[in-house]
């Protein structure tokens, strides 16, 4: 067997690294507000970190996601 049907991807692609620094963002953005008691803004984030998932998961299906149309795998 080849290294390439071996290596599952492990979400090294567009999609993937898109949805995760939205999410990061906004758990940073919800940490925050949470030490300063600003629950609107805490609310906000967790909003944000749903557009994240959304984000990605539309971009996947577009073909940005590992093994999609407009997806090139990088050599390691």
């Amino acid at each position: 067997m080849s290294t390439d049907t071996l290596d599952p991807g492990h979400g090294h692609s567009p999609a993937a690294w898109t949805a995760v620094v939205i999410m990061l963002v906004a758990f940073a953005i919800g940490t925050v507000a949470f030490f300063f008691s600003l629950a609107p803004v805490v609310w906000g984030a967790a909003g944000l970190l749903i557009v994240g998932l959304i984000v990605g998961w539309v971009m996947k299906r577009m073909g940005y996601g590992v093994g999609g149309s407009k997806y090139t795998p990088k050599g390691h």
